[in-house]
């Protein structure tokens, strides 16, 4: 080889760790590559704020005489948030943890599956604090800019990952889904991006269901989210809630052409608010390639989509969700939460969710178990998969939701405009994937989202195979070009 750096950028990773496998690079050399690309490409990015680049080289020494894993030796990053890995560092996008230096004192259940598939995580990427926005400019560690057109978001919150992954630094990075984390990134930059069933992958030690959040990956190609999938499923000790087990490996599903499948799409906002005509372009395009293949396609969707009383309740939860992170930050800092440490947003949420009583949040729970029945019934009346675009507009400029102590919720009806098309199915539980699938004259990304039913990931894995060589996206590169 050349530069390594240079000729294992746009590999996957599972073509990265067949160069292990055959030994024709050492895990070692794989880290020193995407090293190089990090030096070279995160400072126009932003996307990488916490290296280990020692610590990586001692385990990759480790890698190189240890027992063939799926995945050896190839580089990764976590997302910097609840992703903990013993002895790293870890903000979760907050600038009270920074400055404190936190450092996780224990490793999550899905970091240890990333360890044992022989992944060699050297460091981080960026995500708004709390994960609490769909873009990625925590006042913390500032914009995480998007490789395809810098002056853009990245999406969040899990655009740290997704701008690594895109820009070539890494092949796969891992990422979390509370209201659309995996997919909205995705769609800005132009990756594949599943969310999996709720309870597929275990959220031990420390979380649970309850926030409605998923974790898994963002990556470049089809594969790698299935080859990364069967390396991390499966429930860990004490989860209350656990998918069905796959009947198979869900890289099989690469090679499973799906027969005639009944489709239903969405090509407008189930309710009132802005949709970019380019994000109607894509859904009607898509629909006219799975047409081409032999499926059946319906203008068709759950109804309860359109119930204008889901986003508040929805919110509340939200709200809930961030008042508990607020006071297990101040747990961790070992003091009383102060307005000066979180951003402004984040503090005005936590103070809504003290003004709701048990019997307000009870009636959001009770709403949402409501709406995820409602909904899951579509699929079970006997409809397959439903077709809609990730996001409502093409990937925002940068600032565009910011903090504003003037008006603090003022984000959030911002952001809510923006991704219209992915929180539901945070609620419902269910599997949904963001393909690139198509692309504006001037080459920004527009994801498109697929949803399939409750646990039926493997379906999900099969036609985004079959669009992908339908509607091939491998050869489409950023403006943050080739290393050198």
């Amino acid at each position: 080889m050349g530069s390594l750096a240079r000729d294992t950028q746009w590999m996957d990773a599972v073509a990265q760790a067949e160069l292990v496998r055959t030994k024709q690079v050492t895990p070692g050399e794989l880290l020193e590559a995407a090293l190089e690309r990090n030096e070279q490409l995160n400072p126009a990015l932003n996307a990488v704020n916490y290296l280990w680049a020692d610590r990586a080289r001692d385990h990759a020494k480790r890698l190189e005489s240890s027992p063939d894993t799926p995945l050896r030796g190839v580089p990764f990053i976590l997302k910097d948030l609840n992703a903990a890995l013993e002895g790293t560092p870890m903000s979760n996008g907050n600038r009270a943890l920074r400055d404190a230096n936190y450092v996780a004192d224990y490793s999550s259940e899905l970091v240890r599956r990333y360890v044992a598939a022989g992944l060699n995580i050297f460091g981080r990427g960026a995500s708004p604090e709390f994960g609490s926005v769909p873009v990625t400019e925590p006042e913390a560690w500032g914009p995480t800019r998007n490789p395809y057109d810098l002056a853009r978001t990245s999406g969040g919150s899990s655009g740290g990952s997704a701008a690594a992954v895109a820009a070539g630094i890494v092949p796969a990075a891992h990422a979390s889904d509370g209201g659309g984390s995996i997919r909205i990134p995705a769609s800005c930059c132009g990756l594949v991006g599943l969310k999996v069933s709720q309870g597929r992958i275990s959220a031990a030690p420390n979380r649970d269901e309850t926030n409605l959040g998923v974790e898994h990956v963002v990556t470049r190609t089809v594969r790698d989210c299935a080859a990364l999938h069967d390396a991390t499923h499966g429930p860990g000790v004490g989860d209350k809630v656990i998918a069905p087990r796959p009947s198979r490996p869900y890289m099989d599903e690469l090679r499973n052409t799906p027969s005639s499948l009944r489709i239903g799409f969405l090509d407008h906002r189930p309710l009132s608010g802005p949709l970019d005509e380019e994000c109607v372009i894509g859904v009607r395009r898509v629909v006219d390639v799975l047409s081409s293949l032999g499926h059946r396609l319906e203008a068709s969707w759950p109804k309860p989509l359109e119930d204008a009383g889901i986003p508040p309740r929805f919110s509340a939860l939200w709200s809930t969700n961030m008042a508990v992170a607020i006071e297990a930050t101040a747990q961790l800092l070992g003091r009383a939460p102060s307005a000066d440490d979180f951003e402004a947003m984040n503090w005005a949420m936590g103070k809504f969710a003290a003004t709701m009583s048990a019997v307000d949040y009870a009636k959001s729970i009770v709403a949402t178990t409501t709406f995820r029945r409602n909904v899951q019934r579509w699929w079970a009346d006997g409809f397959d998969l439903l077709v809609t675009p990730t996001l409502a507009q093409l990937p925002l400029p940068i600032g565009s939701i910011c903090n504003n102590p003037q008006s603090p919720m003022n984000p959030m009806r911002v952001a809510g405009e923006f991704v219209a098309f992915t929180t539901a199915y945070n609620v419902s539980g269910q599997p949904a994937i963001s393909l690139p699938l198509h692309w504006t004259a001037d080459c920004v990304p527009v994801g498109i989202q697929l949803v399939a039913a409750y646990g039926r990931e493997d379906l999900l894995i099969a036609i985004a195979a079959q669009l992908e060589e339908a509607m091939p996206w491998r050869d489409r590169r950023p403006v943050t070009g080739d290393v050198a």
